[in-house]
């Protein structure tokens, strides 16, 4: 009785391995919960909360031209996704997305300002992936360094990188890039740096999905794979495996920044024809949030991605039709995400009642 008197009135604890039907039901539930909740901002504006669903949809997915945009929105989302994860598995919390895809598209446009009169259209849009590639990487690499060296805090490394890449743009846009004097712009790439399209889209979104099944197989079926694993749940049982940690971790890290590099290239070679400071526009940031719901897990971030897609492209729409102000939109897609991301909560945690406790002690 005593123990029982000491144990809290409700405290957390860990579940066991749930039923998939109750853990998807309890998801789907979510985002119910959480399209009811998104119809009290709607209703404030004086709109129909169902007729303004109705127009997300088809402004994202009504038209093969809302479609490819919803796609075009998806790509670098999926792809950066793709590139954090493994970090994230590794507990290596890598913020800084978006400078690596920053600095993969100053690789890459380096290329495509100063060579497009020099190589052919294939051979120039390797070389810009590769620089790109590479550029992400050395990027990504300096902290994985420091980590590994030094353990410096990763996440406020990564992050305050972000700002030094695009800084470096904006210097470039005003500096030694800028197309006519006085305009802070870089001019547009010449058509042999741009990809082609395939259905109407360009052929980034064949690269991304390339991407999804090498990344699946890289952290599921490799070596390389179960190291980042390994890590991940503890650091003292890879060491005492025989792994050499710091290793690892800037390896990884260079596969997550090659990957970043090559989401920039695809923004700046396919949907923007150029680069300007704000290239990433949030998707490293937005990205950590696919590669949770997604749980790591390459093809169900394939999902996420297009959910986040046409929660952007539909409330552009939303905002046209209906008048409603961009703002209501955005806490649209919060409240949706927030409820996404606290399932997450009742499926892994449970809260146990003293009542309980009292019962399974005096039994």
């Amino acid at each position: 009785m005593e123990e029982a008197k000491k144990t809290p009135l409700i405290r957390l604890s860990k579940r066991d391995a749930m039923d998939p039907k109750k853990v998807w039901a309890i998801r789907i539930g979510s985002i119910l919960v959480a399209l009811i909740i998104g119809c009290i901002p709607i209703l404030i504006t004086g709109n129909n909360p169902f007729k303004a669903y109705v127009v997300i949809i088809k402004g994202s997915l009504g038209t093969s031209f809302y479609l490819k945009q919803t796609l075009k929105n998806a790509i670098p989302l999926l792809g950066c996704a793709l590139a954090i994860a493994p970090c994230f598995k590794m507990r290596f919390w890598n913020i800084g997305g978006e400078g690596q895809i920053t600095a993969g598209a100053i690789f890459a446009s380096f290329f495509a300002i100063n060579f497009a009169s020099k190589l052919p259209h294939v051979p120039l849009l390797l070389v810009m992936c590769l620089a790109a590639a590479i550029g992400g990487a050395l990027w990504a690499a300096i902290p994985g360094f420091f980590k590994a060296k030094y353990n410096t805090n990763e996440t406020l490394f990564t992050l305050m990188m972000n700002y030094i890449a695009i800084g470096i743009i904006s210097w470039l846009q005003g500096g030694p890039w800028e197309g006519r004097p006085g305009t802070q712009q870089i001019p547009l790439f010449d058509k042999k740096a741009v990809l082609p399209s395939v259905f109407g889209i360009h052929i980034g979104w064949i690269i991304v999905l390339a991407l999804v099944v090498l990344m699946h197989i890289y952290m599921n079926y490799t070596k390389q794979g179960y190291e980042i694993a390994v890590i991940g749940d503890s650091y003292n049982t890879a060491r005492y495996a025989g792994m050499n940690v710091g290793w690892v971790m800037v390896r990884t890290m260079l596969v997550s920044g090659a990957i970043c590099g090559i989401v920039g290239f695809i923004l700046v070679s396919g949907q923007n024809k150029t680069i300007t400071s704000n290239v990433a526009n949030g998707v490293g940031f937005t990205a950590i949030t696919v590669a949770w719901l997604g749980h790591l897990n390459a093809f169900a971030m394939i999902i996420i991605s297009m959910i986040l897609a046409i929660l952007t492209v539909g409330s552009s729409y939303l905002q046209q039709v209906l008048g409603v102000p961009s703002a209501i939109s955005e806490i649209v897609s919060g409240i949706l995400l927030f409820c996404m991301l606290g399932c997450e909560f009742f499926i892994n945690y449970q809260l146990t009642f003293r009542s309980k406790v009292k019962k399974e002690v005096k039994a």
